[in-house]
């Protein structure tokens, strides 16, 4: 039985060869509570954005999204705005060339037609394979987990001098948690970290940081902080190690780059301290820490396979580089069709919205790289902005992108390993948490607001100018 959750869903759409199937389970998908029964959301949305609205109004804003935008980095709807156009006007040239190259993919293979919705996915699998030849039997054997948590404790080592040493003289919730002594150039105290990697049951899904104790500063104490990381990788057998796909690899960087917020953390107060910053600012230290397991220096430290030892192959670097890469200008149009809408939606008043159809086209317009399906919607069963916490703020997945690609390319520029610039970064990013304004301390770091260029760069979907 397939379903429409993740785990099932994307699978099916990528490597179903039954395209009639696909379709069916698109369908289903793309009309989640907007088919006029029972379960339909499309008057549920429209009261959620009429009462997000008045309350705005009530308490003297413009609008929903003047409200959330006064506590954000972006701090104004305008900006927000002016951020994702922008964006879209230089990504999209390059999706619309990315998706006739892929329909001319398909057609070689005997497609007829316009590629639709429920196509894309499936074909794209097939142009990436063709490409790059690279999936993950051929690398997890370079990722034994325990190599690569020692690669992660070396990178921090090298760019903010710190040591990890297991010990087990503290209580911990799990036989399988293993706990570190972080410790500084000097020999001092920085933190306690919990790694626990393995699912389990009863355990959750998924993969994140949290604390048990956050750092702070009282009657002269500097009271320093116990950090969590939770993923869940499979475990070891009796006869082979726990092997990370690459994506799990960026996910574990990815959390310990969190990790490394808090464990860093120097602030006077819990409440401002490590991660408790701005939600279109705590991406940065998770995200930027990705970057370095596509850095030959950087995986010569840990990718080695786990039974020859031998370190990674430089062709494999590549082709894990060059992959990164793959329709990237897409996958960034589709990130910001969700941010437009979400703008659209908290920016507009309520009065003047009708049908949640025709909004909903209208706002996106201009994101649409398929034909629009008549009858599906994406708003009736957005949970981000209508359930979870990011009205007004899904634009910050782009944002912290933005953020981390610019930072990363002044890494970059100095070196990757370089002291000066990783300095700048643990002074005044990671220790100062939520105590200044985001953008004060990126603009200490960097000298200047970041560019949006950078991730444009990255992608490869502009050109370096000397």
């Amino acid at each position: 039985m397939f379903t429409l959750a993740y785990p099932s869903y994307i699978p099916f759409m990528t490597y179903s060869e039954n395209r009639d199937l696909r379709k069916t389970m698109y369908m289903a998908n793309a009309t989640k509570s907007c088919k006029n029964d029972a379960l339909d959301n499309q008057k549920n949305v429209l009261r959620i954005v009429e009462l997000r609205y008045q309350r705005a109004n009530l308490l003297g804003y413009k609008n929903h999204a003047h409200f959330v935008l006064e506590e954000q980095m972006a701090k104004t709807p305008e900006k927000v705005k002016t951020f994702l156009n922008d964006l879209l006007h230089k990504a999209k040239p390059f999706a619309v060339k990315e998706m006739n190259e892929l329909t001319k993919f398909a057609q070689s293979l005997g497609f007829e037609g316009e590629l639709q919705a429920w196509d894309t996915a499936f074909y794209r699998e097939k142009l990436k394979q063709k490409l790059f030849d690279l999936d993950d039997e051929k690398l997890k054997p370079y990722f034994k987990l325990e190599n690569v948590v020692n690669g992660v404790f070396q990178v921090a080592g090298k760019l903010y001098g710190l040591k990890f040493k297991e010990i087990t003289n503290i209580d911990k919730y799990h036989p399988e948690v293993t706990t570190y002594e972080v410790t500084d150039q000097n020999n001092q105290l920085v933190s306690l970290f919990y790694a626990d990697f393995h699912p389990r049951e009863g355990k959750r899904n998924g993969a994140w940081m949290t604390s048990f104790n956050d750092q702070y500063i009282k009657d002269g104490k500097n009271n320093r902080p116990h950090i969590v990381n939770v993923c869940n990788f499979t475990k070891p057998t009796e006869t082979k190690p726990s092997l990370l796909t690459f994506s799990e690899v960026t996910t574990l960087f990815h959390e310990f780059g969190h990790a490394l917020h808090g464990m860093l953390a120097n602030t006077v107060y819990p409440s401002l301290s490590g991660t408790s910053v701005y939600r279109d600012f705590v991406e940065l230290p998770s995200q930027v820490l990705e970057n370095w397991c596509y850095e030959e220096e950087a995986l010569k430290l840990f990718a080695k396979h786990y039974q020859t030892n031998e370190v990674i192959p430089i062709e494999l670097i590549e082709k894990i580089k060059a992959s990164a890469n793959f329709m990237e200008a897409t996958n960034i149009v589709r990130q910001l069709n969700f941010g437009i809408l979400d703008m659209a939606w908290h920016t507009t008043n309520p009065t003047e919205i009708t049908s949640v159809f025709e909004f909903e086209n209208t706002a996106t317009k201009e994101t649409q790289l398929t034909p629009v399906v008549e009858n599906t919607c994406v708003s009736t069963a957005f949970s981000h902005i209508f359930q979870g916490g990011y009205s007004s703020g899904y634009y910050s997945y782009k944002w912290a992108e933005v953020l981390d690609a610019d930072a990363f390319y002044y890494f970059k520029e100095q070196g990757i390993f370089n002291q000066e610039v990783a300095d700048k970064f643990k002074n005044n990013v990671l220790s100062k948490g939520g105590s200044e304004h985001p953008m004060d301390l990126y603009i200490k770091f960097r000298g200047k607001e970041p560019d949006s260029n950078a991730l444009l760069k990255r992608a490869g979907l502009l050109e370096e100018r000397g």
